[in-house]
């Protein structure tokens, strides 16, 4: 039951209303919307498994290889957690992992184009399979992201969905980190913007955050980051909104253009 959630973790969901807005969506975005369910509530299902979903560019069906991806598309194609804003057109994805968050910018518009960083090979190798068709409008660096450069230790688990820097994970490799400062400046020398920060790293991510330079931060427009416990690093220049363990931080020009927008609509 509760797909092997921790009690705890499902104790501190339920009063969250976005959880409840994601199962409505749950229902017009899935395309098999019983056998979604039955994944994402009761952990049931073969693996590997497509799973067919519904976005603004047509129906897609991203390969999924346990009951924890089909939690992360509910989080963030059913939840939105990392909802766009409008115009988006460039996306830094640091966590990629199997590239269900990729997917989810990509479809958003035919003019989205993201820069991909995950350290881990064997979800390297599912994110390529599952954004086959976007190849021209991404670049995936295979690299850590976080407050340091070099090489570091990166633990994992048998999903996939969980490994980061210092996890304490048993199963540990060896993997180059990139600066966070390093990766920013180095999409806006090719890009002139970046529309959207999204951070997944398993426990970096506060860290990572404080660790972007103050000019860099300016050119931002929203920062979403997996935490605990949210920080705003430049509160003069950005609005934080937090729910469902996400921090969104959204430049305070954007903000008051994200409040008279519409979501994206997602066809029938």
């Amino acid at each position: 039951m509760l797909g092997g959630r921790p009690t705890a973790f499902v104790l501190r969901q339920v009063s969250e209303p976005d959880n409840y807005r994601a199962v409505l969506r749950m229902a017009t975005t899935a395309v098999r919307p019983l056998d979604f369910a039955a994944r994402y509530f009761l952990g049931r299902g073969s693996y590997p498994a497509l799973c067919p979903v519904r976005t603004p560019s047509g129906v897609i069906a991203p390969m999924v290889f346990s009951h924890h991806d089909v939690i992360t598309i509910n989080e963030i194609f059913c939840r939105l957690d990392y909802r766009v804003p409008a115009g988006t057109r460039t996306v830094v994805d640091i966590g990629s992992n199997i590239g269900i968050s990729a997917l989810y910018f990509l479809t958003r518009s035919p003019t989205v184009r993201c820069h991909l960083f995950e350290p881990d090979p064997r979800n390297v190798e599912r994110l390529r399979q599952n954004l086959a068709s976007y190849r021209d409008r991404f670049v995936l660096t295979e690299a850590a992201v976080a407050d340091r450069a070099g090489r570091v230790s990166f633990g994992r688990e048998p999903t996939g969905r969980y490994g980061g820097i210092e996890t304490g994970s048993a199963d540990v490799i060896e993997v180059d980190c990139l600066h966070i400062d390093d990766v920013l400046r180095s999409v806006l020398q090719l890009e002139g913007r970046i529309d959207m920060l999204k951070i997944d790293t398993e426990g970096l991510e506060n860290r990572t955050v404080q660790a972007i330079s103050p000019d860099l931060l300016a050119q931002i427009g929203v920062i979403c980051f997996e935490t605990r416990k949210p920080v705003n690093p430049a509160p003069e220049r950005f609005e934080l909104h937090f729910a469902t363990d996400t921090a969104r931080l959204t430049n305070r020009g954007m903000a008051r253009r994200e409040a008279t927008a519409r979501p994206l609509s997602v066809p029938p």
